[in-house]
């Protein structure tokens, strides 16, 4: 048998990986180098290249700019020192005296030293196209320094493929389903809702469904210890390997997204649905049930037909206002901490038009987020 054709089981740990360890930009850009210089020794070369700082600025400033503080140059020929008479003029009298103008300084010889820069520069440029910054030199010096510093120590643009790891963070009925749903069916990533998994999970009458019903029975929460057991077990699976998935449900706290973490399923993109206490209210304590179908409705957006479906709908006692206010507030005493776990999650509106939020939600897919190149 070929091989070849055999299917492949990529480890989740993988593509995480590649993505924490910037494997895919480090292989670009020594194959581009390699392209470029072809050395005759292609190992050393890339140990070295691995070995150099990759941050590269350009300090720029007009040319009059640049002439004008030329001039003003003075040395101290017993220490080698560089003042200048307009911006560093020593206090010392005795150092002022002895300050001697460098050779080479007049107009004209500054003017055609920046004439070669010109001619030089514009071929060294494209050669940092990617990781070149350029920061204006006509400004105190001290603002120079913290603008380079600022670009040296963030975090770069990545293009870098990967695979869409998707947490959606909200308050019961800010559409986090509805938008997991929207992303599965555009996208192919596998819908992860926690809640639904653990029903599923019950209804195989697995190991851990034994484990969960009795929990289910008493109408009490699941034990994150159980939880996340089953959440690894879901996705560790290789459609969610492959494909990638979009979580909801959980985590719910600071305790639940370090212990996803700890077994290795961060998310590479998280977005939190806000939506006001009053709009929750109104999205949920409308919502009904027909008992006799199981169809859902809702009493302002998907009102029943007729008024004989109407007079037998039933409202869910988690639909309640009180019940509602509950959650709302144990939602948003831990969601300040899970912001801060994820510092580069997305904060959303969603109190508006379901499609407008999934917009936004996709282009923060789609779009490179900022990640350190070594």
């Amino acid at each position: 048998m070929d091989a070849t054709t055999a299917p492949h089981i990529i480890p989740p740990e993988m593509p995480q990986y590649g993505e924490e360890n910037h494997i895919f930009e480090l292989m670009q850009a020594m194959l581009e180098q390699l392209l470029i210089h072809q050395p005759k020794e292609p190992i050393s070369f890339m140990i070295e290249h691995l070995q150099r700082n990759n941050d590269h600025v350009m300090l720029k400033a007009p040319d009059t700019v640049l002439i004008e503080r030329n001039l003003g140059k003075r040395i101290d020929p017993q220490t080698g020192e560089i003042y200048h008479t307009t911006f560093d003029w020593p206090s010392d009298p005795d150092v002022q005296n002895r300050l001697v103008e460098p050779a080479g300084i007049s107009e004209l010889e500054t003017a055609q030293k920046l004439l070669d820069y010109h001619r030089n520069i514009i071929r060294i440029l494209p050669s940092y196209p990617k990781i070149l910054k350029t920061i204006s030199a006509d400004q105190p010096c001290v603002d120079v320094f913290y603008q380079a510093l600022t670009y040296v120590q963030s975090n770069h643009r990545t293009n870098a493929p990967f695979t869409p790891r998707v947490l959606l963070c909200g308050p019961q009925g800010s559409g986090k389903s509805l938008q997991a749903a929207l992303l599965a069916q555009k996208y192919g990533l596998v819908n992860v809702c926690c809640g639904q998994l653990l029903k599923e999970t019950v209804a195989d009458k697995s190991s851990f469904g034994e484990l969960i019903e009795p929990f289910f029975e008493k109408k009490v929460t699941v034990p994150d210890s159980i939880i996340i057991k089953v959440l690894v077990q879901r996705l560790e699976k290789q459609d969610c390997v492959q494909k990638g998935w979009v979580l909801h449900g959980f985590p719910r706290d600071l305790d639940q997204a370090q212990m996803l973490k700890k077994v290795g399923f961060s998310p590479n993109r998280v977005f939190f649905l806000n939506v006001p206490l009053d709009s929750i209210i109104e999205r949920l304590t409308l919502r009904r049930t027909d008992p006799v179908t199981g169809e859902r409705f809702h009493l302002m957006y998907k009102p029943p037909p007729t008024m004989e479906i109407q007079a037998r709908l039933l409202q869910n006692p988690k639909d309640s206002e009180e019940q509602i206010k509950l959650e709302m507030d144990l939602f948003y005493r831990n969601s300040a901490e899970l912001e801060q776990f994820y510092r580069q999650a997305i904060i959303l509106n969603g109190d508006q038009d379901p499609y407008t939020v999934f917009e936004y939600i996709e282009s923060g897919i789609i779009n490179p987020l900022p990640t350190k190149v070594s």
